[in-house]
């Protein structure tokens, strides 16, 4: 069975899956990005999130009320989280210098696999779409993967405003 959902499987999302791989090896390195790199992916990737959500359950009241739930709890956890000490903002460029991390590939993948076993379900088993309890947990973790990636970048913005903040005391003092 498992050949065969490979073989059925469009070949787009092979090349979608190495683009996920490659895109989170780069963010496994230390790397510079902007504040619009750092706003635009996680707002990408919460978008993706949702269309998955809505793609398989419509607009399910309650698959999208779990989905926001997600969202919320998981923003607020990993926003009391400490950021790493080794980011730095550089106000004059507008751009972070930010370590590696593993977590948006992790991330990346746990949403592509999401979406993919899905896909796989509902396609064996179409009165899935309409189960509460399966929407109610793929809702779930749709929203959690996206209230990591928001927490995350609103971590970042944190530090830029902070530090912006804290450059135009000191100029105007």
């Amino acid at each position: 069975m498992f050949m065969q959902i490979l073989t059925h499987t469009p070949k787009w999302v092979f090349a979608l899956f190495a683009g996920l791989v490659v895109l989170g090896l780069k963010q496994m390195l230390p790397s510079r990005a902007g504040l619009n790199r750092i706003t635009i992916m996680p707002l990408a990737m919460t978008c993706l999130s949702l269309f998955g959500v809505t793609s398989v359950f419509g607009d399910s009241p309650q698959a999208l009320l779990t989905w926001v739930v997600g969202v919320a709890i998981t923003f607020a956890l990993n926003f009391q989280i400490s950021s790493s000490s080794q980011i730095r903002y550089d106000a004059a460029n507008r751009s972070f210098y930010l370590p590696g991390s593993a977590v948006p590939l992790a991330l990346f993948m746990g949403i592509f696999f999401t979406k993919y076993a899905v896909g796989i379900s509902v396609g064996i088993q179409p009165a899935l779409a309409h189960d509460a309890s399966f929407a109610l947990v793929v809702a779930g973790l749709y929203g959690g993967f996206s209230g990591i990636f928001l927490s995350r970048a609103a971590k970042l913005w944190r530090i830029a405003l902070a530090q912006s903040h804290a450059t135009t005391l000191i100029t105007t003092a």
